[in-house]
């Protein structure tokens, strides 16, 4: 019986793949399993095993051909005793003396157990906020081959915004795991699959994932010679607002590829996305004609050592900054360099609430197990001015302004050693004093212990930043993007104001509040900025607490 061998689908968006090299010829016996060819996609190489043992009678595809999914490549006789004469015989390419010495070369190739027909269920790097376009892998709970429940924690990921655990979505069994730890890649980048059918998978060979596989062409391209290794490091594409597959990135590295270059491509892909054809072809025409692209600085990509260094006198101390202090920085950057920032600063009168929080703290603990402190009070001002003046509850999109029908409030955590993580209270407007104040705890537990899920930090649309906590009585907060204000909350501290009564000026000691509100000025002018925080200072001041 003949059997057909098609060029499989390998991700729900692949509709094509390119033969990159095959591990038999026709004639040539092959077991159940066994490696018969590999294959490239814009997103993954990989081997294929052939579904049946027979002998290999016929070869449809050669090596560097693209087709669409399900095209037949390859037909296997299962009988065993078919000539592959009766076929006919297609012109194969001819490979020079190099070639056939380095085949001639080559160990036997090893055999694999990854089981065929089984579901492939894709795990991809999931998104974890609005802003956030990467993730970093920490750590691997699972290996290749071992089996997963549903919904149990297969890997840990890292943003500048959370640490979270990433659950299997299907039971089976951990068939590829495409990313390694540490490594960090853009969302909806494939990372694992899992078989739902499970069986026995092929154990990943080290020695060939450690090194880049070697693109070949219908015309042959000539490798640029890289004089320093360094620079073969992975490409920074933070400062990108294009996706680049792994694959290539990966023939970016190796082929010296800089990163300007690569957004200067005009993509061939879906919604116009760089390919694998677009990077070869770009690397034919630049051997052909070099164009004059300014290579990146040679940077250290070494990992430096932490020792101390005796300096003047002191010991300096190196410290390589971990994955979420580094997409803070950049994501403060950008800030900065996107939203024009202005900050308005006033001073409130906190009395009522001052003396509220202390005849009832105690209380509402012991009754309700309420912590109960300013930030919920502060909140349900804000909540009420951005009601009142909704384009502060706004984001800017090119040249249109979305105007948000609800009120997703951001509450930044502070979470040691040194991250800052803002989850956000949905639908924050329809919640009570009590109800923010209970809204504000969980988040910022799971906060601290690393229980937020990807819903706590996305469609966030105004922040409070309370960096009063730490005695600090005010200051000019960076807009969390795509937002277009932040308010920051300073130190409660009783000091002496002026206060009239009848007419009379006299001298009080009062609990005083300052606020801060740094608003994007593209969007939110003064008029505007000023109004809103005047606002939240009256329904502090006059605070009702018949409504707790």
């Amino acid at each position: 019986m003949k059997i057909d061998v098609v060029m499989p689908k390998m991700g729900e968006s692949i509709n094509e793949g390119t033969l990159v090299k095959w591990h038999k010829q026709k004639g040539d016996k092959v077991e159940r399993d066994e490696i018969i060819f590999e294959i490239s996609t814009d997103k993954v190489d990989t081997e294929i095993p052939s579904p049946e043992a027979g002998t290999l009678v016929d070869i449809k595809v050669f090596e560097n051909e693209t087709v669409e999914v399900d095209t037949v490549v390859a037909i296997i006789d299962t009988d065993g005793g078919a000539s592959v004469e009766d076929s006919p015989i297609e012109p194969r390419e001819e490979k020079s003396d190099d070639e056939n010495k380095v085949e001639e070369e080559k160990t036997e190739e090893i055999k694999s157990t990854t089981q065929v027909g089984g579901e492939l269920i894709d795990i991809p790097m999931p998104k974890m906020g609005e802003s956030v376009m990467e993730g970093t892998i920490i750590k691997w709970y699972k290996k290749v081959g071992e089996k997963i429940d549903r919904d149990e924690t297969i890997f840990e990921i890292s943003t500048d915004k959370v640490d979270t655990e990433v659950p299997s979505p299907e039971a089976g069994t951990l068939a590829e795991i495409l990313v390694n730890e540490n490594e960090t890649v853009d969302v909806g980048t494939i990372v694992a699959r899992v078989s739902k059918s499970g069986g026995i998978v092929k154990k990943a060979d080290t020695a060939k994932t450690d090194q880049p596989k070697t693109d070949k062409h219908e015309t042959t391209i000539e490798s640029v010679k890289i004089e320093n290794p360094e620079q073969t490091a992975k490409l920074d594409t933070s400062s990108s607002n294009k996706f680049f597959s792994p694959l290539v990135l990966n023939i970016a590295r190796k082929e010296n590829i800089s990163l300007k270059e690569l957004e200067s491509l005009k993509g061939t892909g879906i919604g116009g996305r760089i390919s694998k054809s677009d990077v070869l072809s770009y690397l034919k025409n630049r051997t052909e004609a070099p164009q004059n692209y300014s290579q990146p600085q040679k940077t250290d990509t070494k990992p430096r050592t932490e020792k101390s260094e005796n300096k003047s006198g002191e010991l300096v101390e190196v410290i390589p900054m971990d994955n979420i202090r580094k997409r803070i920085m950049y994501h403060m950057v950008n800030s900065r360099d996107t939203s024009v920032h202005v900050t308005a600063v006033l001073e409130a009168d906190v009395s009522k609430i001052h003396n509220f929080i202390k005849a009832n703290k105690q209380k509402m603990m012991n009754n309700d197990g309420i912590k109960l402190t300013y930030m919920p009070f502060i909140s349900y001002a804000v909540i009420k001015a951005l009601k009142e003046f909704p384009f502060v509850n706004a984001t800017i999109e090119e040249n249109n302004i979305l105007l948000k029908k609800y009120i997703n409030l951001g509450i930044a955590v502070a979470v040691e050693p040194n991250g800052l993580i803002v989850p956000n209270i949905k639908n924050a407007d329809e919640k009570s004093i009590r109800g923010l104040t209970k809204a504000i705890g969980v988040l910022s537990d799971k906060s601290r212990n690393k229980g937020l899920t990807p819903d706590d930090i996305m469609d966030g649309t105004f922040t409070i930043t309370n960096y009063g906590v730490f005695g600090s009585l005010f200051g000019t907060p960076i807009i969390n993007q795509p937002e277009v204000g932040i308010l920051g909350v300073g130190a409660v501290t009783k000091k002496p104001v002026v206060v009239t009564v009848d007419g009379t000026d006299s001298i009080a000691i009062k609990p005083m509040l300052y606020l801060s509100l740094s608003h994007d000025h593209r969007l939110v002018d003064g008029m505007l900025g000023g109004k809103f925080l005047k606002s939240i200072k009256d329904t502090l001041e006059k605070f009702d607490t018949n409504l707790v």
